[in-house]
């Protein structure tokens, strides 16, 4: 089972593919998309396409079978919340052109199934994610580490729904 883990933004959304087999997460791939200005210029809608053809690309190279997306959360600017959903839904897209089922998943719990707490901080998951997957995290982006906690904790998710299925018939 290989998912796709993406932490959406406008500036920079990360991204990370681990792969499970026989129970032991490894890591793939990863990195952060960069939709610099001097990239795509100052409008917006490009920013965004930007961030479509690179997720595609990404997608259509490492052929995930299931995408976790980090929700967004509230933020204190209502503008920034409407440019993070529209990142979100970009990225949602993208998955959505491979047939690629997308899950979502609120920060907090994500934070919760990697770290035990739902308010810990960016580092925290870093360090996390780095002894869930056995990999130094110290030089990859923040907004990366966090794309790896979503797609670990979608993988817990996918553990406890089956368990809960198998209770179900018994």
């Amino acid at each position: 089972m290989k998912i796709i883990g993406i932490d959406p933004g406008s500036s920079l959304t990360g991204w990370g593919v681990i792969e499970e087999t026989s129970g032991v997460l490894s890591l793939v791939d990863c990195g952060v998309i960069r939709a610099k200005s001097k990239d795509v210029g100052d409008v917006f809608a490009a920013r965004l396409a930007f961030i479509f053809r690179e997720l595609h690309a990404i997608i259509e190279y490492y052929h995930p079978d299931e995408a976790a997306i980090e929700q967004v959360f509230t933020a204190q600017n209502a503008a920034t919340a409407l440019k993070l959903g529209q990142a979100r839904g970009v990225a949602v897209a993208a998955c959505a052109s491979h047939a690629v089922p997308v899950y979502d998943y609120a920060p907090t719990l994500m934070k919760k199934s990697i770290v035990g707490n739902g308010r810990a901080d960016k580092e925290q998951v870093a360090y996390m994610v780095g002894k869930i997957l056995s990999i130094k995290t110290d030089k990859f982006k923040l907004d990366t580490t966090d794309a790896l906690g979503i797609s670990i904790c979608h993988s817990s998710m996918r553990k406890y729904k089956k368990m809960e299925a198998l209770l179900k018939q018994k």
